[in-house]
């Protein structure tokens, strides 16, 4: 069967909706992973890492937060992938990093240069990249503080990620079409969301593989 690399963070992962932090809840089993890789009929490779961002290491929660690192790992150690989905720029949006949408998008567009790259396409045998863009955060509950002013600037940075991933002629995905984030925490979705989001993606990425 085809095997698709899922990379991102928390929601990727399959952390619920939050009313402390940390939380006690357990991960989710019916992750949007998991309903896509189903309704593909594909197997699925989950690297969703809680905390996980384009390019900025955590004074919190550590420095292997940086995507770039993940990325380079996660490529090289799983495959020969078919594809790859890529959805991440939430935590980039976290209060204490200060980022610009343009530093958020230009690290999403290196990411999307490595899984281009001929290095990492030669190593797989060929494979299809994805952007998702995720449910725009906003500041709420026990994570408001964290993202006191997320939702003024998200639109702005998914704009600049979309544009990125157009100058390369990577298809996006916009979850924000189909989920939205829990208004428990601002940035975590639920079980009824990661079940949308898995169906809907299956159907983009099969849509996408007909047009090619």
């Amino acid at each position: 069967m085809p095997l698709i690399l899922t990379f991102g963070d928390s929601n990727t992962h399959g952390v619920q909706p939050m009313r402390t932090r940390p939380t006690d809840l357990p991960r989710l089993t019916r992750r949007w992973p998991v309903v896509m890789a189903d309704v593909l009929g594909w197997n699925v490779v989950e690297e969703g890492l809680p905390g996980r961002t384009f390019a900025f290491p955590d004074p919190e929660m550590g420095p292997h937060m940086d995507g770039r690192i993940g990325l380079f790992t996660a490529l090289e150690s799983h495959g020969p992938i078919d594809a790859m989905t890529i959805m991440l720029g939430t935590n980039d949006l976290k209060a204490h990093f200060e980022a610009a949408p343009e530093d958020i998008a230009a690290a999403c567009g290196f990411h999307l240069d490595v899984a281009l790259s001929e290095e990492m396409q030669a190593r797989h045998g060929g494979f299809e990249p994805f952007l998702i863009l995720p449910p725009r955060p906003h500041a709420a509950g026990c994570l408001a503080e964290t993202y006191v002013g997320a939702a003024d600037k998200a639109q702005a940075v998914q704009d600049a990620m979309r544009a990125e991933a157009d100058a390369r002629d990577v298809a996006v995905f916009d979850a924000n079409e189909v989920i939205s984030v829990s208004d428990l925490d601002g940035v975590h979705f639920d079980a009824a969301a990661h079940e949308a989001l898995g169906q809907a993606v299956a159907g983009f990425i099969l849509s996408e593989i007909a047009e090619d």
